[in-house]
């Protein structure tokens, strides 16, 4: 399924009164096809300069056992970037919602319907965890291994996008650089979202107090978690050139769920491989 954002948001569910069910409802989700917000970045058909995915956390899922007593988890689905749609996030949360009276066997079974239930809206297979309430964070993130561009000392004045404020040149490096200060509006609703953004690369040195300006010039523009972080791959692609390169962002929780995109250059061998999403991920994941 490849439904655009419609023009007339009368029909969109973000932003409008919401009736919550209580028993299994899949007809809830909602796709939003990527290809709209990709076009506006240059990205044609399915040539696409990354690889990633979009890591889902949901810390509010229930269920009732088959006894009626009720279950609470942790769930965690795995988007491809590959995949024609994004799952628009309150109709994802009004979805998991609906277990909430449903009598399901076990965990397995959870699982298995919420996988097929995403993978279809998705148009791509959607790798989907359930867990036990114990495995549930007991510390906050940490920070990753690399370099605050926050503490940078720089006046900055350009709060609507600016990508020309992008520029890297001289000897090859490979480092990270991440910035605390991540902030977009909700398309729709203009919520704020806010977020960490990680930049790992090799290439010729990207001019940090360039990177950060250009990270607040976000502030005021208005897009999906998963499309800022493709305008941002894209950006940085185009104008500092890098060899490697990887973007990634971490959400804070809203309504019960973070959404944290990734996207990477395709390694030179042509394997698709996630594995610096992961051990990124581990890093950050205390």
């Amino acid at each position: 399924m490849n439904t655009p954002i419609p023009s007339d948001t009368t029909h969109f569910p973000l932003g409008q009164q919401s009736t919550y069910r209580d028993t299994y409802a899949p007809e809830l989700l909602f796709p939003i096809a990527r290809q709209g917000k990709r076009g506006e970045i240059g990205l044609r058909g399915n040539a696409l300069p990354f690889i990633g995915e979009d890591l889902w956390n949901a810390y509010e899922l229930s269920w009732l056992g088959p006894r009626g007593k009720p279950v609470v988890a942790l769930a965690r689905f795995r988007v491809p970037a590959s995949s024609p749609n994004l799952i628009e996030s309150k109709s994802l949360k009004l979805y998991l919602n609906a277990f909430n009276q449903e009598r399901m066997p076990s965990f397995e079974a959870v699982r298995a319907i919420i996988e097929k239930d995403l993978s279809a809206v998705a148009g791509e297979a959607v790798a989907v965890d359930i867990l036990p309430l114990s495995m549930r964070p007991e510390r906050r993130f940490a920070d990753p291994e690399g370099f605050c561009l926050d503490s940078l000392d720089i006046g900055i004045n350009a709060y609507q996008l600016c990508p020309d404020a992008l520029r890297a040149g001289g000897k090859p490096v490979t480092e990270m650089l991440y910035s605390h200060l991540l902030r977009s509006s909700c398309p729709v609703t203009g919520q704020p979202d806010w977020g960490m953004l990680v930049v790992r690369y090799t290439g010729p040195a990207i001019d940090r107090a360039g990177l950060l300006r250009y990270i607040v010039s976000f502030r005021q523009h208005s897009e999906f978690h998963e499309q800022c972080v493709e305008r941002v791959f894209c950006d940085i692609l185009e104008r500092c050139e890098p060899s490697a390169l990887a973007v990634w962002a971490r959400y804070t929780r809203r309504g019960g769920l973070d959404i944290n995109p990734f996207r990477a250059t395709p390694p030179k061998e042509g394997k698709i491989d996630i594995s610096g999403w992961n051990e990124l991920d581990s890093e950050i994941r205390q």
